[in-house]
């Protein structure tokens, strides 16, 4: 970890600021996707530490904006509906964030390539998971785990999240909001447990400021933009382009 943030050209770091806006663009606009976009496009410029770190800041605060939106009352009670997701999920990311550090390169580019690209070919497909009532607070459980083990690891839980909130009917607006909850809060213990980790330290928490800006200037670009077009189309397009990442990811990793 003591070489984590060695000094960085000049275009590496323009072309990793430009990665944060786009991020934060996507974000305002579909509600996710910001940890994905960033994770992989700045480990193609970076180390896969530096780059985990780098998003950090830029996701926690971009997800405390979405998440108060509609303000501090309406957060409450999407916290309490969906506070067993929440509960499972901080569980086993403060578990997996430990192994960043001990897992080979490879294993981190698969965790987080293999996840995005099975979300958004089901998604483009028009898949859609149906949960029957009964079976509902266990399946919430075992998606908030595996959302939680993904997201310690690489950043990246948002996945397995919006496939859960699509699979229930949440309403537009209020899945926008879950989803600055849900993100908000396992960035909060994202960054707890990098900073356990020393994934984010004091030097490489200055690339992650750096990259925080322009994020947040992407993201109220997006929402701007988000009321003047068909987001379903968006979403769609959105999606290829994750399923682009994501498939660049496993071959960066399989070609090891």
């Amino acid at each position: 970890m003591t070489a984590l943030l060695p000094d960085l050209a000049l275009p590496v770091l323009l072309a990793a600021i430009a990665i944060g806006f786009v991020a934060g663009v996507v974000k305002g606009m579909v509600g996710f996707a910001m940890p994905m976009i960033m994770i992989s496009g700045l480990t193609s410029l970076l180390p896969p530490e530096l780059a985990l770190a780098g998003l950090i800041l830029p996701t926690l605060v971009t997800n405390g904006m979405q998440a108060l939106r509609q303000g501090a009352g309406a957060a409450w009670q999407s916290l309490k509906r969906f506070r067993l997701f929440l509960a499972v999920g901080l569980v086993f990311l403060l578990g997996s964030a430990q192994l960043v550090a001990v897992l080979p390169v490879q294993w981190l580019l698969l965790a987080i390539g293999l996840p995005i690209s099975v979300f958004a070919m089901l998604q483009l497909a028009g898949w859609q998971l149906k949960l029957a009532p009964g079976t509902r607070p266990g399946l919430e459980a075992g998606i908030g785990a595996f959302a939680g083990f993904i997201g310690g690891l690489s950043g990246v839980w948002g996945p397995p999240t919006v496939a859960y909130l699509t699979a229930i009917g949440t309403e537009k607006t209020e899945q926008m909001r879950v989803q600055g909850v849900i993100y908000g809060l396992g960035a909060v213990a994202l960054t707890i447990a990098h900073i356990g980790s020393g994934v984010l330290n004091e030097r490489s928490v200055w690339f992650s400021a750096l990259l925080l800006p322009t994020a947040v200037c992407g993201m109220w670009i997006g929402n701007r933009i988000q009321d003047r077009i068909d987001q379903r189309a968006f979403r769609r397009a959105t999606l290829a382009v994750l399923l682009v990442a994501g498939l660049n990811l496993i071959r960066r990793a399989m070609m090891g």
